[in-house]
Formats: structure tokens, sequence, C-alpha cells
């Protein structure tokens, strides 16, 4: 898709649309409504589906501790009813049609999506706009949905995985909104009343924090035209398009150890550490060292760890960005047994990479991974609603597939090496859920890998 140089989002005058890129019969447009809404569309003719997301630029970074997992609840809530419907005609009325409509919240955003047939495309626009701009939130619906959302909080705390990448995430970024959890806390989910959600709810689902983005065989004048029949009396006012999230923040000291008892067949293993915020120009680098080192079956990680030595049956490496921070982790599950082997592994192949880099094999596989990935997921219509809904809410602007392909073919062994040179030599924090008390029990390659690995040389 050829790429149209215009302007950010943000800075786009109201009332105004433009393209921003074109492929054949395909094309994206954005249109600044009044009040800074922004509406995206991928026009895509060759598809029988339309997806529709409405993303928020509020998540769970956004909340005051008392506030803790309201964005989230908020995901629950909306579905509960609006003025004009109730919970059980949103379910009738999407079912009638056999189309998808949910939700999820992120540290950084909330996005509520429909999935359905073209020729049901002003069903899912009307119904998205009345759950996300008229819900009532009724007392009532918060305290049912208060036990519901209580129950996922103890659904994580039971799976030993989910559970570890939690405390992982507090690890590393601190006491920052950042390492608290999506879901909130017991105490702050029990105090929830429906005032603090309501108006958490007022206060940040507001247009200019909005994108709206469709995708599929849809056409982008229609898509306006549905828009405002559905949220017109809500378009107006001088305010702007919010601009992307920026800056840097200052988090606290990671941990270097943390350990949560729990009574299971299996320790599971996260190894990690600060990385790169996704404004970072090394983010398509990381993408590529993520993917040779732990992305896939050919992964230095999966063949030293699984391939090679039958340690674990999952392993993988994962990198996550937000606006001003990010992190990068190994995770491995083994018997209790073997633990000390997999991070004393986990660590040689780290020190190894930071020294030496990956091979030119490795990095052409984890370039052809995320060019693959990328262009499978373009047979999607919600795949491509999410990425541009996510590009405008992030960035602000649009990277086309093709530039997006040649920005990731442009990465070389050289470019991975240096990165992995500053991002494998940092702090690491090394978290364990598992079968072990205290500390005392975990292996020396957990308590005193430097002491260890010096051992092991001499």
């Amino acid at each position: 898709m050829k790429q149209n140089q215009t302007r950010a989002g943000h800075l786009q005058r109201p009332g105004t649309t433009r393209v921003l890129g074109r492929s054949g019969a395909e094309s994206v447009r954005r249109t600044v409504l009044p009040g800074g809404l922004r509406v995206v569309t991928e026009e895509v003719p060759g598809v029988r589906s339309a997806s529709v997301g409405i993303w928020v630029g509020v998540g769970s970074r956004d909340e005051t501790r008392p506030q803790a997992g309201a964005a989230h609840y908020l995901e629950h809530l909306l579905f509960k009813g609006t003025a004009r419907r109730t919970a059980v005609d949103i379910a009738q009325e999407i079912d009638a049609v056999g189309g998808e409509l949910n939700a999820f919240t992120s540290k950084e955003h909330t996005c509520y999506y429909a999935h359905v047939l073209d020729e049901d495309l002003p069903l899912a626009v009307d119904m998205l706009c009345d759950v996300v701009f008229d819900a009532v939130n009724a007392a009532a619906d918060v305290d049912v949905e208060r036990s519901v959302v209580l129950e996922e909080i103890a659904m994580r705390d039971d799976d030993p995985e989910d559970l570890l990448h939690e405390l992982f995430s507090a690890a590393v970024l601190g006491d920052h909104p950042l390492g608290r959890s999506v879901l909130g806390t017991e105490e702050s989910i029990t105090e929830m009343s429906r005032s603090r959600v309501h108006g958490f709810y007022r206060r940040s689902y507001a247009p200019p924090k909005m994108v709206i983005a469709v995708a599929g065989n849809v056409e982008h004048t229609k898509v306006l035209r549905l828009l405002r029949k559905a949220i017109g009396d809500r378009l107006g006012g001088e305010a702007a398009p919010a601009p992307p999230r920026t800056g840097r923040t200052r988090l606290p000291k990671q941990q270097a150890l943390v350990l949560e008892h729990d009574d299971t067949e299996q320790a599971h293993l996260l190894l990690g550490c600060r990385a790169l915020n996704r404004h970072d120009d090394r983010r398509f680098v990381l993408g590529v060292l993520n993917a040779a080192l732990g992305g896939g079956m050919s992964s230095r990680l999966f063949q030293e760890i699984r391939e090679q030595r039958g340690l674990a049956y999952s392993v993988y490496s994962a990198a996550t960005a937000y606006a001003d921070a990010g992190t990068f982790s190994v995770y491995a599950g083994c018997q209790p047994d073997r633990l000390g082997e997999v991070a004393a592994v986990i660590r040689d192949v780290l020190e190894s990479v930071a020294a030496d880099g990956l091979s030119e094999d490795e990095v052409a596989r984890g370039r052809g991974q995320l060019r693959g990935g990328l262009v499978l997921g373009l047979e999607d219509t919600a795949s491509r609603m999410s990425r541009i809904g996510k590009s405008e809410l992030n960035y602000g602007r649009h990277l086309s597939v093709e530039d997006t392909l040649a920005r990731i073919e442009a990465v070389t062994a050289d470019d991975v090496a240096e990165l992995a040179r500053d991002l494998l030599r940092r702090p690491l924090t090394t978290v364990v859920v598992g079968p072990y008390e205290n500390v005392d029990e975990l292996p020396d390659s957990i308590t005193r890998p430097d002491q260890t690995r010096k051992a092991a040389r001499s």
C-alpha cells in the first residue's frame, strides 16, 4: 500500500478527511469529526465481513489506587445495558446476525469491537456506539459484575502462568501504574462503588481520546453517515484529538528475585528486564531479536532447552512495549527438580547472544517469522481493524504494510547484535511460582547466579 505523507491524526483539522494509503482497490482513510473523534477505515472490497472497533485511550495506568480495576470493570459493565437496550437485547441482537461482540482492556487502552457480515455493519455501528457512549452503569449491575470480576481475579491467581506474568510486571516496573494489574485488587474491586466507576467512565470516555476503526467491505462515507446517525448529538465543540502518549517515566527500582509459593506440579520461571518503549526506532530490531531468540520452534531458546535437553515443554520469549517503558522476558515451565538447570541454560543463552549476537540464519528466520505473521494477519478484517486502530491511537500515523515489511527486512545481524549487547546485559529480574516455601529452597542458579557461573567455569 502506497504511503501518503499526511499530518498526524491529532494535528488534522476537524471536519477534514485524508487518504492515508492505497493499494489497488484497498484504501485507508481518516476523518476527524467535530469534537475530536477520529474515524479510520480500511476498505477491503474482496471480503464479506466488517470489523468495527471503538478504541479508548484509557487503561489501567490512568487509574488512581482507589480506582484500580475501573477500566476493566467498565469493559464488563458497559454491556449490561443502555438507555435503549438491556443486556439481553444486546446479546440477542448480535446473536441474531451471527456476529461477535466483545471488549478487552490493557494498561493503556480499552477496545470494544464487533465482527459481522458486511450487510450488518449498521447494526454493529449502532450497537457499539450505544454501548460505549450511552451505558447506564446501574448500581445493581455494578454489584452483579463485582462478583464476576472477583471471580476473574481468583481465576488469575489459580493460573500459575498468568500469576507469574502479573508478578513480573510488578517486580520490573515497581509501584508504578504500569506495574499494577489491569484487573485491580480484591480490595479495590470490593470497594468499587457505582459513583466511582461511573465517574471514571464520564471523565475518561471523551471523543478526543477515542478512535473508531472499521475494516472490511465498507465505504468510508457510509461509515461516517452511520456514525453521525448513532452519535450525532455528541459531535461538536472545538476539542482536537488527543495526541499519542509520549514522554519518559521514572520507574522505581526493580526487584531482583520474587518467589510465590504455589502447590503446583510444575515450576514456572520468568527472567527478564526493562526494555524499549514503543516509540523507540529500534522496535523492529527488537521484534526480530525476540522472534529469533524465543519466538518459535527454531528459536535459540526452544532448541537449547526443549529440543536438545528436554528440560521443558513450554519456553518462549516476549517483548512488551508501552508509551514510555517496556519489558523483555523469557518464560519456561518445568519439573521443580529441573528449575536450576533451566535457569542456568536461559542465562547462558542470554549471555551468549549479548556477547556474540545471533547468526545470519537465525536473524533471517526471525525476519521471516515477523513478515509471515504480518501478512497472514491481513486475511482477517478483525486484524486489519486492530492494526489501523492501534496505529492511530498509539502513533497518530499509519505505516503501510509495504513500509513495515521493508523496515523488518532492513534489520541486520549487526543491528540485532548491537541491541542484544545493550538489552541482555541489563539487570535481570527473576520470578518463580512453584512448590517452594521460601527462597532457601530455590537452586543456586536462581539465588546466586553469578557465583554459580563462576564455579562452573573454574
